[in-house]
């Protein structure tokens, strides 16, 4: 217990020192006025967008429950998810709710602890691959002047591995085309999602390339090495746009409103908190 407490408050002092050096890098009064100046309508349709990725991704994981004999109601289904969403706001590595969901679906149902984080992990995944293949395919048409052919390369090879590696988890393989086009379909209302922020700011922003390092910075984000991403996404975008040559304040603006939208949404997990979700279910 001790040696988690002591990661989780590395995770918190590091995210604490990555804004810390990206504010010193950037005119952060510059980056503040950039997010007080931005078009509310647009953030309004890139919330909408966002949580429609929430809705697509909690179907996606319902098609993982099926396959270990966890039968849920999309109703309760998504309930479930942003009370996960709501825990990975303050929990280490954004991965605090997944555990929360494992305890809750252990306690109800009959299907075994493994199989219920295997299933957890094997839809983590799958949003993992699609966000690469997202990358990938975006970095070809970007102003990065690098390894664009190898991006594509890999972007073709992305979803063959994927099907390679789910081999080792047989039991998820049976839905693998619906829970494939549904994490790709996740990805893509994110980067819609990202589009409106974009153009919700008053700063000229090369869009595909925003796009591009908000994949890239998703990517990272994913790594237990934070406080749900915090600071790492903003070092990206500030490293991203120093190399691509535009306004970095603008960039880390963007990606402190993109955590907005993700705290705003997660916050509606706090409705269902305490409410007993599975009185309609049987075990």
């Amino acid at each position: 217990m001790e040696s988690k407490k002591i990661k989780a408050l590395i995770k918190v002092l590091f995210s604490i020192l990555l804004l810390w050096f990206v504010f010193r890098q950037i005119d952060y009064k510059e980056a503040l006025n950039t997010i007080k100046s931005a078009n509310g309508y647009y953030l309004f349709l890139a919330f909408i967008f966002f949580n429609l990725s929430k809705i697509v991704s909690s179907v996606r994981l319902n098609w993982y429950f099926k396959e270990i004999g966890i039968n849920l109601s999309q109703k309760i289904n998504l309930i479930l998810y942003y009370i996960g969403m709501f825990y990975n706001l303050f929990l280490p590595g954004g991965i605090g709710g997944d555990g929360y969901k494992a305890y809750l679906l252990k306690k109800h149902f009959s299907a075994k602890l493994s199989d219920i984080l295997q299933s957890l992990i094997i839809d983590r995944v799958s949003g993992l691959i699609a966000l690469i293949f997202l990358a990938l395919i975006l970095y070809f048409f970007s102003d990065f002047d690098y390894f664009k052919v190898l991006a594509l390369i890999l972007a073709l090879l992305t979803y063959p591995i994927f099907y390679i590696l789910n081999r080792f988890y047989g039991k998820f393989l049976k839905y693998y085309k619906q829970t494939y086009l549904l994490g790709l379909l996740v990805q893509i209302l994110q980067v819609i999602s990202a589009y409106f922020i974009v153009k919700a700011l008053p700063a000229n922003l090369p869009t595909i390339d925003i796009l591009v390092l908000f994949l890239i910075s998703s990517v990272v984000a994913v790594l237990p090495i934070s406080i749900g991403g915090v600071g790492v996404r903003e070092f990206t975008f500030l490293y991203g746009a120093k190399l691509l040559g535009f306004n970095p304040s603008a960039g880390v603006a963007f990606s402190l409103i993109f955590f907005l939208i993700t705290m705003a949404s997660s916050l509606i997990g706090i409705l269902f908190i305490h409410k007993e979700i599975f009185d309609e279910v049987k075990s």
